[in-house]
């Protein structure tokens, strides 16, 4: 047995950096030290099915196996994988990384530990290594073949057919179909072999790296997705099974999903005997009772599962290791395992942060070529010392054709031997120095014989016509101190190609410059058109997820509801379903492109991926055939507000629909969702043509792209100005009690706002809204729904406006004296009674001009009184508002958080121009927060729009777990007194209520405060009419 040298890791003999590829440890730390004890070789199935052995104590812990497996594949991201296997009781476990090897594995020598992928995130995005991504590949591609990953045909053709581009490269007929004739990838493969080759087809182009991206882009959105299934019974017998994601604990019956209980819903997992119980957080709407009960198979059963719940629940909703408990001194309680690692943010941040010197990781086609002789999983075996391979050999195993193995065809072809191929690992073999070719050729291992250090020799491990993807070759090293034959290119002694799942190594190690390293150490890229970019992706995303708000649930509620008119559903169809297509292929496109503009692969480094305005301009062109779409938004509108006063049930579906969390401003403007985009389209491309020099290559295609969605925006902007104010109309119209047709031809919306109204008992506050033609004064009424009653009008018609606060002593007060009646009125401050008199004296001006449209018709009397709920009035705390730490995680009484309720509870006001502006001020993107007296920073997924922030977990979720109005707050920079001390730091503020933010760059930085202030400063309408007219322009 040969005995590893403890004073070098595996990374360092393949010339990785000393903090590469050490998983688990934290930044500059070295490997845990082997213990002393005997040593016993433990073998590891690797995703590829070829088998590693390290060589290991028996008093080690698990941790310090896993560490070495990782260290051996350089795998940065490792975190996410585990080791499992099967115990003395035929159970499938996790290896427990605190706990010793001896006291989990009876026997090592017997027992084969596979390495695979045990936490799936939502998002293959969050994966920021290549490699990672290739592994998490080679999961789902094993899953499909056991049926592990069920799904539809189409979705299964859909996968087969990215893992046969990322083989054999692009679709050629022949070579396809004899391609999968001699290799399965799922159950009944025969009867999909057309439609694989049809989707296939579609791939032209794609690279190895692509192929993995999309296969995991189409396995992420799949039910049974990461799921591994536990069988349990419910109280009533029913055959049940359990499963955990990132999301929380789920229940299956049969591979259909029947429920699923979120991390925040749940209070406390545990189990007794063969019971696993599920303690819910108390919740009045719910109708499942306070505690669960599952029965399953055994304790054991029980155990197994409720650690793997605790592990992923740390591991996703956690922001660091959780710390050991003290051990008690007289009993002990309970269980005492715990997880241990860094979790998923940890493991993030380090790799974001680190700046280590990045190892490319080359992703080629598994073969260039179709040939019946090579196994489309290329080996890990390496070269060993020919006197010791023979005890480094596993057995011969034949496959079985059970469906919880691999079955053979997805492993070799029809003329490959079914030997299980197997090589020592760098632990396993005597450590040699290295010697770096200077002919560029690629770095191995190094492998030396037992009697001392030899050096070896390293050359590009793949031949001509062999296609391994370019991760790390097979040794090519001094063997007993002579240098293997050559002519053997890079394969390993049985002439197999090199596995991909070894240490990736550079190919121009020797060249490389102190410039390339520079660029290499840096993770991602600091071009502002790189942010920029990365702005469009982010926006994209969040209005694709608002298109499904139509497609999907609107779409949905008017396809099961008979009263609905057939001109609205076609109206609906017509339009939003195209564009959705559309814009979920430039989603695509834009992630592709962002992805290899970050270097997940080797794009990066040829620079021709720096680029987005060809990406833009072929979208933008495909856009404008669809320019009848968008001018159909009006239409939509009049068409629901049509069907909803003809049909009470319709109306009532769409007041349901609106309660809903995923519908978290209201409907209309999602339906004007289309238009908004056209703004933000042409923002981004000004961004761009501003920053880049005329001489830059992707000038010239941002351009030609503004040029074009300029011109798009130009013929729609005259509609797009009454869509926006007859939308405005329909949504007060749900705010206020007392009025019956508001949304009039020819009214226009132009401020709302909180004011205090001067009577008989003093100061009274109130709504006031003003149009071009009357202005209202309402009171918020203690109704279920929270509308505002009218309690009268003023004709604007004649009308003269005063200051009058030296004749009331009343600070900023003034009079409004109209034919019949005059009010006075007192605003919050200065700037506000300002806003309000200019806006007052153009309507003013206006009515005089108009035909002279009739006032409002009201439903009640007009006399300004003291209503019943006048004197019952309560002012709602700031709490209430979602605007604490508590209450920013509940969402308030529908049409309680409105624009007008905020405006109410923040004594301030808004116009229609600043409605205009935020339409075009809408961001989204992660963000760090934290509170005034918290520690920690909470990443969240960040989306401002409405003049509010939505908060999500990710980009993926659903619905906002909160909002944050933005009304009345301030924007600011910290001061140096609180102790801020991080970049890119902003400070919201309003009262007592202190918030801090943090973006990942300068540019990002500058675009949340541009479009923050936007919402909490309300300029006066000189400034706002002039900002117009220069982006009209």
């Amino acid at each position: 047995m040969l005995e590893p040298e403890l004073g070098s890791s595996a990374g360092q003999r393949l010339g990785a950096p000393e903090t590469m590829a050490i998983s688990t440890l934290d930044p500059g730390h070295k490997p845990p030290v082997m213990p002393p004890g005997r040593h016993v070789t433990v073998r590891v199935r690797m995703l590829d099915d070829t088998e590693e052995l390290f060589d290991i104590s028996q008093r080690a812990s698990g941790k310090v196996l896993f560490d070495l497996v990782c260290t051996h594949l350089n795998l940065v991201e490792g975190d996410y994988f585990g080791l499992e296997f099967q115990d003395h009781r035929k159970m499938t476990v996790w290896l427990d990384h605190l706990k010793p090897i001896a006291k989990q594995i009876r026997r090592p020598k017997h027992t084969v530990l596979r390495f695979v992928v045990k936490f799936f995130p939502p998002d293959h995005a969050q994966l920021l290594e290549e490699l990672t991504r290739y592994l998490f590949a080679l999961q789902i591609k094993y899953d499909l073949a056991c049926g592990r990953l069920t799904c539809n045909d189409s979705s299964a053709a859909l996968l087969v057919s990215h893992i046969i581009q990322s083989e054999i490269g692009d679709f050629e007929e022949t070579q396809c179909r004899q391609h999968l004739l001699n290799n399965s990838y799922i159950p009944d493969q025969m009867a999909l072999i057309d439609k694989i080759m049809e989707f296939h087809h579609k791939h032209m182009g794609h690279t190895p790296a692509e192929s993995d991206f999309q296969l995991l882009e189409v396995a992420r959105r799949l039910e049974m997705y990461g799921i591994r299934l536990h069988p349990a019974k419910d109280r009533e017998g029913t055959k049940l099974s359990l499963g955990v994601a990132h999301t929380g604990v789920l229940v299956f019956q049969g591979h259909t999903k029947i429920n699923a209980f979120n991390w925040s819903k749940v209070r406390k997992l545990s189990f007794k005997r063969k019971r696993f119980l599920i303690k819910l957080r108390p919740d009045l709407n719910s109708a499942y009772q306070d505690t669960l009960e599952f029965l399953m198979g055994s304790r054991d059963c029980c155990k197994v599962f409720w650690k793997i719940c605790v592990e992923y629940h740390a591991f996703f909703r956690l922001f660091e290791e959780p710390k050991p408990k003290p051990k008690p001194v007289l009993f002990s309680r309970g269980s005492s395992f715990r997880f241990s690692g860094r979790t998923q943010k940890q493991v993030i941040d380090y790799v974001k942060d680190t700046e280590f010197k990045k190892i490319p990781f080359e992703r080629k086609h598994s073969r260039a070529q179709y040939n019946s002789n090579l196994s489309p999983l290329p080996s890990l075996r390496s070269e060993v010392p020919k006197e010791q391979s023979a005890s480094y050999t596993a057995r011969e195993r034949s496959h079985s054709p059970s469906k919880h193995h691999w079955k053979e065809p997805a492993l070799v072809s029809a003329e490959d031997s079914p030997a299980h191929r197997t090589r020592a690992s760098p632990s396993a073999q005597a450590n040699g120095r290295e010697e770096r070719p200077r002919d560029g050729g690629r770095a191995a291992a190094a492998v030396a014989a037992a009697g001392g250090r030899h050096q070896a020799a390293e050359q590009l491990s793949t031949e001509p016509g062999s296609s391994s993807p370019r991760l790390p070759g097979a040794a090519r090293g001094m063997v007993n101190g002579h240098r293997p034959a050559k002519g053997g290119g890079g394969h390993s002694p049985d002439g197999r190609p090199p596995s991909p799942l070894t240490s990736p190594l550079l190919n121009d190690a020797a060249a490389r410059t102190d410039d390339e390293d520079e660029a290499r150490r840096k993770r991602f890229p600091t071009d502002k058109a790189y942010f920029i970019a990365k702005e469009l992706l982010t926006t994209e995303r969040t209005y694709l997820k608002d298109l499904e708000v139509i497609t999907v649930s609107f779409q949905s509620m008017l396809e099961k509801e008979e009263a609905t008119p057939d001109s609205l559903k076609n109206v609906i169809l017509s339009n939003f379903d195209p564009l959705y297509k559309f814009h979920t292929g430039f989603l695509r496109e834009v992630e592709q492109r962002l992805a290899l503009w970050e270097g997940r692969s080797n794009a990066h480094i040829k620079g021709d991926y720096q680029r987005i305005g060809d990406v833009m301009l072929k979208n933008i062109q495909g856009l404008k055939p669809m320019a009848c779409h968008l001018q159909q938004q009006a239409e939509m509108l009049r068409e629901l507000e049509k069907a909803c006063r003809a049909s009470r049930r319709l109306e009532g579906l769409c007041r349901d629909l609106e309660l809903q969390k995923a519908c978290y401003v209201p409907l209309n403007v999602f339906l004007l969702r289309p238009l908004h985009r056209l703004l933000h389209y042409k923002q981004i491309l000004e961004r761009l043509c501003k920053h880049y020099p005329s001489a830059h290559p992707d000038y010239k295609d941002c351009r030609a792209a503004l040029e074009d969605v300029s011109e798009m925006v130009s013929q729609l902007h005259g509609s797009m100005i009454k869509t926006e104010n007859y939308q405005k109309l329909l949504e007060l119209k749900k705010d206020l009690i007392g009025t019956d047709s508001l949304a009039t031809a020819g009214r226009e919306f132009i401020r709302l706002g909180c004011l205090s109204k001067l009577s008989g008992k003093g100061l009274q506050q109130r709504m006031f809204f003003l149009f071009n033609d009357v202005l209202l004064y309402t009171s918020r009424g203690m109704t279920a729904t929270n509308q505002f009653k009218v309690h009268g009008q003023l004709s604007l018609h004649g009308m003269t406006i005063r200051e009058s606060e030296e004749e009331w002593g009343v600070p900023h007060a003034f009079t409004l004296v109209g034919q019949r009646q005059s009010v006075v009125v007192a605003a919050s401050s200065l700037s506000e009674m300002e806003k309000w008199m200019e806006d007052i004296k153009m309507a003013v001006d206006k009515a005089e001009m108009s035909n002279g449209l009739t006032s409002v018709p009201l439903a009640s009397s007009l006399n300004d009184h003291k209503s019943a709920e006048d004197s019952a009035l309560e002012q709602e705390s700031e709490d209430d508002l979602s605007a604490s730490r508590t209450s920013l995680e509940r969402q308030g009484p529908h049409r309680g958080n409105t624009m007008v309720h905020v405006c109410w509870h923040r004594n301030t006001s808004v116009s229609m121009l600043d409605y205009n502006m935020a339409v075009e001020n809408q961001l989204s993107g992660n963000l760090l927060r934290k509170f005034k007296n918290s520690n920690g920073w909470q990443k969240l997924w960040v989306v401002f729009t409405n003049f509010s922030l939505f908060f999500y977990k990710t980009h993926q979720d659903d619905y906002p777990l909160a909002s944050l109005p933005l009304l009345g707050y301030s924007v600011t920079i910290p001061s140096d007194s609180e102790n801020i001390h991080k970049d890119y730091v902003f400070k919201l503020h309003f009262k007592s209520h202190v918030y801090y933010f943090r973006s990942e760059s300068e540019y990002s930085f500058e675009r949340w405060m541009e479009v923050i202030r936007s919402a909490t400063v309300s300029g006066g309408r000189g400034a706002a009419s002039g900002r117009k007219d220069a982006q009209a322009h």
